[in-house]
């Protein structure tokens, strides 16, 4: 008994517990809440508290914050009377596209600007424009056209950083006016808005890239044909210097063998002989005792005539005799 006694007291005080903690205490932080005890500000956030038509109070630190500290009674009539407008102070951008604006040349080009802001001052961000972000973006459009017209379209296409801080220069002491603090002004893009002149330029690149293309290729060949005539002029000078040297090497080395006169007749003697047989004639072998002889000579030259230097003649049977050697 004593068990299911304890239990019970267990489950009751957990369900006491859970009632306390999840719903008496949040219902009764939210009276206090939006009865203006304390306010709970966000990091980069703002409260203006606007009661009767006049600010009252302005909490920009984030954290955990007592109105009724600063207003008192007040505090109580706020959410009532009044109202407690939120102000993001987050950095924000914006993009505007094809600013159109005219080159000192007469060409229409536009223009794109990026930017970012911030609300410096929530109090005049709030009432001393309807509209302070689109009076921002009036204004830097403005300030783009009427800074950046008439320049050099050169410089357009090239000094970005130049005309950005122009229309920075031109904005930011009049965004101040309305609560804005203009940060980082930027020219992202710049391009021509006429149809037809794009396409003049990009046929005029075409043709420029065709003509460079061309003088490369022709470059090329010029040098190739110039690498080729100056490889076969040199090879044409080496192999003359190898023609010239043949029959220097060939004299040099007959001079050293006339020196010697019986090798000399001996070697002309083989060459002679080695013509002979390397021309396809017929031979005629004569014994030495018969040259002499005038028959001899006169059939040697009738068989010479009817062979017509074919049929190569037997040889005699008597050999000629070996000559002697020295």
């Amino acid at each position: 008994m004593d068990f299911f006694t304890s239990m019970g007291t267990v489950l009751v005080s957990s369900v006491v517990v859970f009632i306390g903690c999840f719903i008496v205490v949040p219902t009764i932080l939210g009276i206090f809440r939006f009865l203006g005890f304390y306010v709970i500000v966000e990091e980069r956030q703002c409260l203006v508290y606007v009661l009767f038509g006049k600010i009252k109070l302005v909490l920009n630190e984030p954290g955990l914050q007592f109105p009724i500290a600063t207003l008192g009674w007040r505090a109580l009539l706020v959410n009532f009377f009044g109202d407690v407008r939120v102000v993001d102070l987050r950095l924000d951008q914006e993009y505007l596209r094809s600013q159109p604006v005219n080159s000192e040349e007469g060409a229409p080009m536009g223009i794109g600007v990026w930017y970012e802001m911030w609300i410096s001052d929530p109090v005049a961000y709030l009432f001393k424009n309807a509209d302070p972000r689109g009076s921002l973006r009036a204004n830097v459009s403005n300030a783009t056209v009427r800074n950046l017209s008439n320049l050099k379209l050169s410089n357009m296409l090239e000094d970005r950083h130049s005309m950005s801080t122009l229309v920075r220069d031109e904005v930011s002491d009049k965004s101040k006016e309305w609560g804005y603090s203009l940060g980082t002004v930027y020219v992202r893009k710049v391009h021509f808005r006429d149809a037809s002149m794009i396409q003049q330029i990009e046929e005029k690149v075409v043709n420029r890239l065709r003509q460079v293309t061309s003088a490369i290729r022709q470059d090329g060949t010029n040098q190739v044909n110039l690498i080729t005539s100056t490889a076969e002029r040199q090879a044409a000078v080496e192999f003359a210097k190898a023609a010239a040297m043949r029959p220097f090497i060939v004299g040099s080395a007959l001079n050293t063998i006339a020196q010697d006169k019986e090798v000399a007749e001996v070697m002309f003697e083989i060459l002679e002989n080695q013509r002979m047989l390397e021309g396809n004639v017929n031979v005629t072998l004569i014994p030495p005792d018969l040259r002499g002889d005038g028959l001899t000579q006169f059939l040697t030259a009738g068989q010479a005539v009817q062979g017509g230097g074919k049929t190569p003649s037997a040889a005699p049977a008597t050999p000629p005799p070996i000559p002697e050697q020295s």
